[in-house]
C-alpha cells in the first residue's frame, strides 16, 4: 500500500524549476518531447495547412467578387450621369495660373512686372499648363483632329485645341504670358470643368435673359453672333465683383473668342480629349489695387449661384 501511495506521489512531483534563459531555451526547443515554440511538427504542419487553405478560400472569395463587381463597369462611362451623379449636370469654370501649393487656400494672383524673379513662378505654372495641350505631348495624339469652328469630328475624334501665335499673342510663353507687360496685365486661361455627356443649351435672340441677368454688350455680342451662325458656343464674361473692382479691372480681351466652341461638346471620355482653352487678357488692370474677378459661363442649362460658385469661378488680381 504504501508502495502505490509513493508512486502516486512521485507522478505529482513538481518539475524542476528553470531560469529565465533555461525555460527561454526549452520553449524554442524541447529535445524531449521534439516540440519548437510549444508545438511538435505535426501540430504547427495542421495549422499551417489551416491557414493556408483559409486565407486561399479568403482570397479566391474576394477576387471572384472584385470579378463580378467589375463586369458592372464601363471604364469610359460613368454609371451615373449628369442629374443621377454626385457632380451633378452644372459645369463650373478653373482658371490658371493657381498660387502656390503653400497658399493652397488663396486664390490670389499677385506679382510686381519689373520683378522678373517675382513673375517667373506664374510663367513657370502657366507653360507647364499649355505643354498639356501640345499635340506632342498627348499620348492619343492619334485620336486628335484639327476642327473647323462649330463642326464636330467624326465619332470618337476629338478636336485639338490649337494655340497659333496670331490668334493668341501676348498670351503665349515666348511673350510672357504679359506678366513682364510694364503696362498691360497678365493672361489668366479659363477651361469649362468636365462632365460626362453634358451638353450646352445655346443662347439666342430669342431665350436671351433680361438685362438684369445678363448684361447688354453679351446680349449684344450674341445677337451679332447669330446673324453669322457663329452663336453655338459657351459665352463667358469676367467682369469686377464690386463697382469699384469695375472700375479698375480695365479693358479685356477674350483669345481666341468669347467663349467655348461647340464642336468640343459633349464630352463622352474620349482618347485624347482636352477641355476647351479661352484666355482673358487684362489689358490694363489698375496698378496696386487688390481687384476682386468674377468669371461666369453661359448658356441656358448653367446656373449661376455666387455662393457655391456654380457657373462661375472667383480669384483676386493684384498688380504692382
Amino acid at each position: 500500500m504504501a508502495d502505490n501511495k509513493n508512486k502516486v506521489n512521485e507522478y505529482y512531483t513538481k518539475p524542476p524549476e528553470l531560469g529565465r534563459w533555461e525555460g527561454f531555451r526549452l520553449f524554442l526547443w524541447n529535445s524531449e518531447t521534439s516540440q519548437f515554440l510549444g508545438r511538435t511538427g505535426s501540430s504547427w504542419a495542421k495549422i499551417l495547412l489551416f491557414y493556408l487553405i483559409f486565407y486561399a478560400v479568403l482570397v479566391g472569395f474576394f477576387v471572384a467578387l472584385m470579378a463580378v463587381f467589375y463586369q458592372t463597369l464601363d471604364m469610359k462611362r460613368p454609371k451615373w450621369e449628369l442629374d443621377s451623379s454626385l457632380i451633378g449636370n452644372n459645369p463650373g469654370l478653373g482658371f490658371r495660373p493657381m498660387p502656390p501649393p503653400s497658399n493652397v487656400e488663396s486664390t490670389l494672383i499677385w506679382y510686381k512686372s519689373s520683378d522678373k524673379g517675382n513673375v517667373r513662378y506664374w510663367q513657370e505654372q502657366l507653360s507647364l499648363f499649355v505643354q498639356s495641350y501640345q499635340k506632342e505631348n498627348n499620348e492619343h495624339a492619334d485620336n486628335v483632329v484639327p476642327c473647323s469652328n462649330f463642326i464636330k469630328p467624326e465619332e470618337g475624334k476629338v478636336c485639338d485645341v490649337e494655340m497659333p501665335p496670331t490668334k493668341w499673342n501676348p498670351c503665349l510663353p515666348e511673350a510672357g504670358f504679359g506678366f513682364e507687360d510694364e503696362k498691360g496685365g497678365p493672361c489668366i486661361f479659363l477651361k469649362l470643368n468636365k462632365i460626362y455627356n453634358w451638353k450646352p443649351d445655346y443662347y439666342n435672340s430669342t431665350n436671351l435673359p433680361g438685362p438684369d441677368k445678363m448684361n447688354d454688350y453679351l446680349r449684344k455680342d450674341i445677337q451679332d453672333a447669330e446673324l453669322r451662325n457663329e452663336h453655338e458656343m459657351v459665352w463667358v464674361t469676367c467682369e469686377g465683383e464690386n463697382p469699384a473692382d469695375k472700375e479698375n479691372i480695365g479693358p479685356l480681351r477674350y483669345i481666341p473668342q468669347r467663349g467655348f466652341l461647340s464642336q468640343y461638346f459633349p464630352f463622352k471620355n474620349q482618347d485624347g480629349y482636352l477641355s476647351p482653352l479661352i484666355a482673358v487678357h487684362f489689358e490694363q488692370p489698375k496698378r496696386g489695387i487688390l481687384i476682386n474677378i468674377e468669371c461666369k459661363a453661359w448658356a441656358t442649362n448653367i446656373i449661376h449661384d455666387r455662393v457655391d460658385r456654380r457657373g462661375s469661378v472667383h480669384f483676386e488680381l493684384m498688380v504692382d
